[in-house]
């Protein structure tokens, strides 16, 4: 079974002069009302002008951010409706609501192949609520419903779950089939060697998707804060570094159904450390031989061939979670390296959202270009590689 069926694509609508319902991610980093990174925006861009140029009136809807009830400074969506603008080279109407008489007349207005972004979802807690008179009251502005947002489908909200009930015809756009294609491949069936690669700060945040990888990969790499919990379940003394201590138990149960199902785990063999996370430097030593009072911030050059040498031969990899601090630049040479062995490598490539997206941007060399897929949701991507059925998902079909 393909992990499409059952779900309609936006190509297969009839659009033309429609109130066409479009559920966007546009819930972007803002400092002091500017947006400081506008790649969620960017990837609702073929969905939008698909919709645009067979005519449709398009309505578009998001989240930003976490507002009290009623509207927060600072978490407006008029900021993204003027880079959208600027993107499209076509006014965006924003009105100054999301239900009610101000987005019907805006819509009422509107012709074919314009476009209107309503004001934040979440200015009503009835969204987050899945709320059916509130989906009820979206429902009135549209006639067609097509979800794009991959960021906000495993959550149970009223606009991409609720809504898509109430609407006869329905669909995913772009970006959501090319998320739900892609991940789909790696939990219906990936090519071997299959090597997955985690990091990130916690064991604990990722227990559902190991367990899940387990059943799948032939290769595991441990990287970032959470390899600490795992040297130390082996009786290495870490010193200073992050450990979550009431999980080693947890780390080396893991390590030894790995070890059973005959899966390499790929931990490191030399780190990059500092006296504090504020560093401006960092000194590499061997896993086994940090000095007390430092910490790890980073994995060293040996552990960056090693897990290089893993994706040799490898047909799909999936990457979720940096390698160590990669924010500062002292301690990004491992995230870096792995990124780069990983788009040269010639596998199924595909990249987690969140930070290892946002890592894989910061490597640069055009290594983003290269990788076959970078999801732009963490949790979502995360909950699918579980086998999880995401709610926004599974009510498209039939």
């Amino acid at each position: 079974m393909s992990p499409l069926d059952g779900i309609t694509k936006i190509g297969d609508l009839p659009l033309e002069n429609r109130r066409v319902f479009v559920r966007v991610d546009f819930n972007v980093p803002m400092d002091g009302g500017r947006i400081t990174d506008d790649s969620r925006i960017k990837e609702a861009l073929p969905t939008i002008k698909h919709a645009m140029e067979r005519g449709a009136r398009v309505i578009l809807a998001s989240h930003l951010g976490r507002p009290k009830p009623g509207k927060t400074e600072g978490l407006s969506l008029e900021p993204c409706g003027a880079r959208l603008a600027e993107l499209l080279g076509a006014e965006v109407f924003v009105p100054d609501d999301c239900v009610g008489e101000a987005p019907k007349k805006v819509i009422h207005d509107l012709r074919a192949g314009q476009v209107c972004l309503l004001e934040n979802l979440r200015f009503h807690p009835e969204e987050e609520k899945d709320d059916e008179r509130f989906a009820q009251k979206l429902a009135e502005l549209a006639e067609v419903y097509v979800d794009d947002a991959f960021g906000a489908v495993h959550r149970a909200h009223a606009s991409v779950h609720a809504l898509p009930k109430l609407m006869r015809e329905k669909a995913c756009g772009f970006l959501l089939e090319k998320e739900i294609d892609a991940l789909g491949r790696l939990v219906a069936g990936p090519d071997t060697p299959y090597v997955a690669v985690l990091g990130g700060a916690k064991v604990s945040d990722k227990i559902a998707v190991v367990n899940a990888l387990l059943q799948k990969v032939n290769a595991l790499v441990i990287g970032g804060a959470m390899a600490n919990t795992f040297l130390a379940a082996q009786g290495v003394n870490v010193q200073a570094s992050r450990v979550e201590t009431d999980k080693l138990p947890l780390a080396r149960s893991i390590l030894e159904k790995a070890k059973a199902q005959g899966i390499d785990v790929i931990l490191p063999v030399d780190v990059v450390v500092a006296a504090s996370l504020d560093a401006t430097d960092g000194t590499g030593v061997d896993a086994g031989s940090i000095p007390p009072g430092m910490m790890a911030l980073d994995v060293g050059p040996k552990t960056v061939e090693n897990i290089a040498k893993r994706f040799v031969g490898a047909k799909t990899i999936f990457w979720n979670g940096p390698m160590g601090l990669f924010e500062r630049a002292p301690f990004a040479a491992g995230t870096f390296g792995v990124a780069r062995a990983m788009a040269h490598s010639g596998a199924f490539t595909v990249v987690g959202g969140g930070d290892s997206a946002a890592a894989v941007y910061a490597a640069g060399e055009g290594l983003a270009s290269m990788m076959s897929h970078i999801s732009t949701g963490g949790g979502a991507s995360l909950e699918l590689i579980e086998g999880k059925k995401l709610p926004g998902i599974e009510v498209l079909r039939g």
